[in-house]
């Protein structure tokens, strides 16, 4: 019998006794013997109730203390199935960290040779093309002055022989001028 079927039988054995006292209350006769028909089945009903009760927290011990014993063995072997799966993360974490950091240490060294050989280049690059710029700028700054030096030259020689000419014609009028003022006056 289990512990809730006891307190049923308990309860109903209270109830029907309860029941049968207020039932009988009009004969004095009959509580007499109802109370002590009650008495005695209660006693008997809790005697056997408290065998039935004594049993089934016996047993309820028992299952207990196996279910706690077997809790805490599956407690200690997840535990340590936790830690060990933990251990082996961790290292394989700091594994893949250190390979990480290798990798990204390589790369950023690959990417700083690579950055200062193109610098280099650009800059040689930049350097040979602005000596180049000069070279030519240079050369016709060079280009320049002579043409202006030679146009200057032209220019003067062809005022010269203007000036030249223009002198000779006027000398040579004036001449005549004065020849025919001369023979004028004669």
């Amino acid at each position: 019998m289990n512990t809730k079927t006891k307190c049923a039988a308990i309860l109903v054995t209270l109830t029907l006794g309860f029941a049968t006292a207020l039932w009988a209350q009009d004969v004095v006769s009959d509580v007499d013997k109802a109370a002590k028909d009650t008495a005695h089945a209660t006693k008997k009903t809790a005697k056997a109730a408290e065998k039935d009760t004594e049993k089934a927290v016996d047993k309820t011990g028992d299952a207990t203390k196996k279910a706690a014993v077997k809790t805490g063995d599956a407690t200690k072997t997840a535990a340590d199935k936790t830690g060990d799966a933990t251990k082996k993360a961790a290292v394989k974490t700091g594994d893949a960290t250190k390979t990480a950091a290798d990798k990204t240490g390589d790369a950023t060294k690959k990417a700083a040779v690579k950055t200062g050989d193109a610098t280099k280049t650009a800059a040689d690059k930049t350097g040979d093309a602005t000596k180049k710029a000069a070279v030519k700028t240079g050369d016709a700054t060079k280009t320049g002055a002579t043409k202006t030096a030679d146009a200057t030259s032209d220019a003067a020689k062809k005022t010269g022989h203007e000036v030249k000419k223009g002198t000779t014609t006027a000398a040579d009028d004036t001449e005549k001028g004065a020849k025919k003022v001369g023979d004028e006056m004669k």
